[in-house]
């Protein structure tokens, strides 16, 4: 494999099309920024972690009170991170966000629920 499909794969980790759709929809927010980690792509807002993307699936950072109400939606399912589950983040599958409505409110959730998310603590 030469250094440049070697950049093409890494490049492609997570799905461009729906960055693309992500972009759109928070477009008019001030204070975003993207952050590619871990092989996918992040959203921050305000410096806090919003939504991101996962190979293709939407990740998203959602009030822990709704959590397990979200897991019963099209498409729903926890997001786990060294077998644990973690409450407050879901991932959504194409089923479940097939549509710009849907699309628009697991990002909506996420973008409320930022402005009561605490910030990750800054490397020094």
């Amino acid at each position: 494999m030469t250094n440049v499909s070697f950049l093409f794969i890494f490049e492609m980790a997570y799905n461009q099309t729906l960055a693309n759709r992500i972009r759109e929809q928070l477009q008019d927010l001030d204070d975003i920024e993207e952050r590619e980690m871990m092989g996918g792509l992040c959203f921050m807002l305000n410096d806090k972690m919003c939504v991101g993307i996962i190979k293709d699936e939407l990740m998203c950072r959602l009030d822990p009170a709704l959590y397990e109400e979200s897991l019963e939606k099209t498409g729903c399912h926890e997001m786990t991170f060294t077998g644990r589950p973690m409450k407050g983040w879901v991932l959504i599958e194409d089923s479940g966000m097939k549509t710009v409505a849907d699309l628009n409110y697991w990002i909506d959730l996420s973008v409320e629920y930022n402005k009561f998310a605490k910030s990750s603590k800054k490397k020094k």
